[in-house]
């Protein structure tokens, strides 16, 4: 059935969660799992009466956003290794995570998009947006929703 998984995480609570359980089931189908996660890119300087606001030199930037990534993906392969399923990971940096999810889908040949949900309706769906709902939308890839209770 499916035999490369792609799982992006984001170092939530509820993205550990769908680790574990992306875990077990490439396990229970003897596949293998790819990890991804999406640096957020470098923001733009914000003006605001004369008065120049950015949160860090872009080097500080990228150098946290990389610490911050290899942490995320060291956690999601020791899920992996622990059940003895092949795991591989990558990061990229992007504004738009549903676009790399995508993209990296169809150049590691990922038969499976296995994400979490944080289950925002409403307002908060709009305002927020929903990166599972983009990439449900532009992916002709199946992909398999998360959601805790």
């Amino acid at each position: 059935m499916y035999k490369h998984i792609l799982v992006p995480v984001d170092g939530s609570e509820l993205s550990s969660h769908a680790s574990v359980k992306a875990v077990a089931l490439a396990r229970s189908l003897d596949a293998r799992i790819t990890f991804l996660y999406v640096q957020p890119d470098y923001p733009r300087p914000i003006v605001g009466e004369g008065t120049l606001i950015a949160p860090e030199n872009r080097e500080e930037f990228l150098r946290s956003t990389e610490e911050v990534a290899t942490t995320i993906l060291a956690n999601a392969e020791q899920v992996a290794a622990g059940s003895a399923v092949p795991s591989a990971t990558h990061t990229e940096v992007s504004d738009t995570p549903w676009e790399v999810i995508t993209r990296m889908a169809v150049a590691a040949q990922c038969d499976l998009i296995f994400m979490a949900s944080h289950g925002r309706r409403g307002l908060a769906s709009l305002l927020i947006g929903s990166e599972t709902n983009k990439v449900l939308t532009h992916t002709t890839i199946p992909v398999l929703v998360y959601r805790e209770k």
